[in-house]
């Protein structure tokens, strides 16, 4: 099978986050299989999803894990020119969902196991493919559970997001946080009687927005990154039940986003007076009112010394020289925080590409990515 069958294959299986992705890992399970590879697959409670490990060469100490996710978001709403649950090749680019973020990562990897399982490697190189990655990194902890239980564990981690070839060090950490905002329910003719829970939650963003206002003027800062402070965002607000009544609940989900040198704890603490702030004021008349923030999710960033080990090693793949931080997130701060296992950030297109209609990665892209896991197995052969 041609590289261009495997991507295609990848990109033709729908593993939108809110749907299974076991179609596509049988298909890898059966592809590596005919290669003598055996991939264990970890699937989830409700079995529908599963991520995938396998270990190509000897069962030692060590090696490189090159780390993809299968899921990709949704393309509802979005109008695109080219299939998008397709591959498509139109002059030198491939289009389709996923195709930047990062089935192309994953489709180069299958490849590179494929050709390792023919060379006598002296070190393992190791594949790691998860689900539910585009929701907050969620799927990937039950390998990352596997992993810590295993007797050996690799060297080096690449994470194949699209950083345009490029080695990244660090990436922001992120925090998924809901403030509850609970008032009285009345009338609409009677409002100023009632207290609007909606009102609170309009009251909790704009303080939001000061805090990160507060955030960009004063707080820590780290050119790297092309937003160089924490951000704090909100992107869901909910409640309300018609017009004609005052809603007595809302919620408002926000994000932080990270610095590794800032204090999320304190910053937390900090959102949550300014939530009694808000409220404080109306409990003589509503004892009721309050604005109650929740931890939801969260992952760690990720903060690789640009001196390390693994930089140079990655580095000296795809002839590189400097190194970037990307502004998203990936599990990368996973492997490295809970695990220990170095880790960069390398792959092919651009994630100014992703989570668009026409999404797309360049054949060039592709072919330097291709090239720089042929020398990966090159260095496993020759035992890194």
């Amino acid at each position: 099978m041609t590289f261009d069958d495997i991507f295609a294959r990848l990109m033709s299986f729908d593993t939108t986050s809110h749907r299974p992705n076991r179609a596509l890992m049988a298909f890898v399970v059966d592809l590596l299989a005919e290669a003598g590879i055996f991939a264990q697959l970890i699937p989830d409670a409700a079995g529908h999803k599963a991520n995938l490990y396998a270990t190509i060469g000897p069962n030692a100490p060590g090696g490189v894990m090159l780390s993809g996710h299968t899921d990709v978001v949704p393309v509802e709403g979005q109008l695109w020119s080219y299939p998008p649950h397709a591959l498509t090749q139109d002059q030198a680019r491939y289009y389709g969902r996923g195709a930047a973020d990062m089935k192309g990562f994953v489709a180069c990897a299958i490849e590179a196991a494929l050709n390792a399982a023919r060379r006598p490697l002296k070190t393992p190189l190791h594949l790691a493919f998860s689900y539910d990655e585009e929701i907050g990194c969620m799927g990937v902890r039950s390998l990352i559970d596997l992993l810590q239980a295993a007797p050996h564990r690799p060297r080096f981690c690449i994470v194949g997001e699209p950083t345009g070839m490029a080695v990244a060090t660090g990436h922001k950490g992120k925090i998924a946080l809901r403030a509850t905002c609970t008032g009285r329910e009345g009338h609409s003719a009677l409002a100023p009687m009632a207290l609007n829970a909606l009102h609170l939650a309009a009251d909790f963003i704009i303080s939001l927005r000061a805090v990160q206002a507060d955030i960009a003027a004063n707080g820590a800062s780290d050119d790297d990154y092309d937003v160089p402070y924490t951000t704090v965002h909100a992107g869901i607000v909910k409640g309300g039940v018609q017009v004609n009544i005052v809603p007595n609940n809302a919620t408002v989900d926000f994000e932080i986003r990270s610095l590794a040198q800032d204090d999320t704890d304190a910053l937390i603490a900090r959102l949550r007076a300014a939530a009694e702030g808000i409220v404080a004021p109306h409990r003589a008349q509503f004892p009721e009112a309050a604005i109650t923030i929740e931890r939801l999710w969260d992952y760690p960033g990720l903060g690789t010394p640009p001196g390390a080990e693994v930089v140079r090693f990655v580095q000296s793949l795809t002839g590189a020289n400097g190194t970037i931080k990307v502004a998203f997130g990936t599990e990368g701060g996973l492997f490295d925080a809970r695990l220990g296992i170095p880790t960069v950030i390398c792959g092919p297109g651009s994630m100014a590409q992703g989570h668009k209609p026409d999404e797309f990665v360049s054949l060039d892209q592709i072919d330097r990515c291709r090239a720089m896991l042929g020398v990966l197995v090159g260095r496993l052969e020759q035992g890194l």
